[in-house]
């Protein structure tokens, strides 16, 4: 079995420290600043929202059509764009008909999926399959073409660390939706702040000590298809140096996988009558997950925790919570192999799953919908993404 727990241990506890405050009366203007806090200021709502809203360009970007592939080629041109050169694609063959392995752990049947309890009132949840729902209708045309089984690809790009390149810590969100909208918060939240992380840490004044892959998952829909065949294809590879002497390690060793899934909305759960406010709470936070079952729980619990720390340090608005119940999303398939953590705008199983985000999977999923508000809280995920990775990575800027 491969050793993590050691790395990550120490990683953490050489990164546990407050974000330095700002100097006051009587400081030496020689104190050398937080680089972290440098690179987070780099992210910005406006390109936030404006990666967010290429995305949806391509509708809902449902796995196994032509605005899926366009959708994947698009991505790829922006990460070179970026200077996040190092970019490769999994390629992997999925039918429908194929059998769904499960998104997370077996649960009671009362229980919420990843084994969270329900409390207080539930709305309907479900996928939309009815274009007629869509009431506009180029977007309805955009997005008619049906899924058809066969090659899918995804890509994802690194930046190598400069003196551990044989080490990273992968960044994933997932590219595909669907639902008959325009998928602009599940998932084209998570993916356009994966895709502005990239930008930051591509940047040729930043270098990190250790590796970092930006993962921008096909198939999470289906059953999490894509990120299951890049562990299929990948995990056996990790650490090993191609060609010998080279330095060069294709598939670093995993330290850790971040997931990022729907950002946007934490409008509160449903009212009696089913709905739900058209305003973000000003309570609203962002959701940490790790699964309390998976065989690398205690791992991954102290990443969470790491990245509850890079909340409380960097980010601006909205703050963290943490809990055990990871399910369902792109994160699951490698909790038993690695720690292994999600984000989301709420906790997937007992508020997703009950309704507290009536966008989900429906035709209202589209840029419109949302408020400066519902993509800030998008924003301070990227923030306390940054702010880890950042850390955990040993990011320093140069001269």
């Amino acid at each position: 079995m491969i050793r993590r727990a050691a790395p990550l241990a120490a990683i953490i506890l050489a990164t546990a420290i407050p974000a330095p405050a700002a100097p006051t009366a009587g400081e030496t203007a020689s104190k050398p600043a937080d680089p972290v806090k440098v690179l987070v200021a780099r992210l910005d709502l406006e390109k936030y929202k404006a990666t967010i809203k290429g995305l949806t360009k391509f509708g809902d970007r449902r796995q196994g059509t032509d605005r899926n592939r366009a959708a994947v080629d698009w991505i790829e041109a922006q990460l070179k764009s970026y200077g996040c050169s190092n970019i490769s694609r999994i390629k992997y063959q999925y039918s429908p008909s194929e059998t769904r392995r499960p998104s997370g752990p077996t649960v009671s049947p009362d229980a919420a999926s990843g084994g969270g309890r329900y409390r207080g009132t539930r709305g309907p949840t479900g996928v939309n399959t009815d274009p007629q729902l869509q009431p506009d209708e180029k977007l309805r045309a955009l997005n008619s073409q049906p899924t058809e089984p066969g090659e899918r690809e995804e890509v994802y790009c690194t930046k190598v660390g400069s003196t551990h390149p044989e080490e990273m810590y992968i960044v994933g969100g997932h590219m595909d939706g669907h639902g008959w909208g325009e998928a602009a918060n599940d998932d084209g939240s998570g993916t356009a702040l994966v895709m502005e992380l990239a930008r930051v840490f591509s940047s040729p004044d930043v270098k990190t000590e250790r590796s970092i892959r930006f993962a921008l998952w096909n198939n999470e829909e289906t059953g999490l298809n894509g990120a299951r065949a890049y562990v299929d294809q990948r995990a056996a590879l990790q650490g090993k140096e191609e060609p010998a002497g080279s330095g060069r390690y294709p598939e670093p060793k995993w330290l850790g996988m971040v997931q990022h899934d729907m950002m946007l909305f934490d409008h509160g759960m449903p009212r009696a009558d089913g709905t739900v406010s058209k305003q973000q709470r000003p309570e609203a936070d962002v959701n940490i997950e790790f699964q309390s079952l998976s065989k690398a729980a205690a791992g991954s619990q102290e990443l969470a925790w790491v990245f509850y720390g890079a909340n409380e340090a960097y980010a601006t608005d909205y703050p963290a919570a943490v809990g055990p119940h990871m399910t369902n999303t792109d994160s699951t398939p490698f909790m038993d192999l690695v720690p292994a953590i999600s984000l989301r705008e709420n906790e997937r199983g007992r508020e997703i799953g009950a309704g507290w985000d009536p966008q989900w999977h429906q035709p209202t999923d589209v840029f419109a919908t949302y408020s400066d508000a519902d993509f800030r809280l998008g924003l301070n995920a990227a923030q306390t993404t940054l702010g880890a990775i950042g850390r955990l990575t040993g990011a320093t800027l140069t001269r």
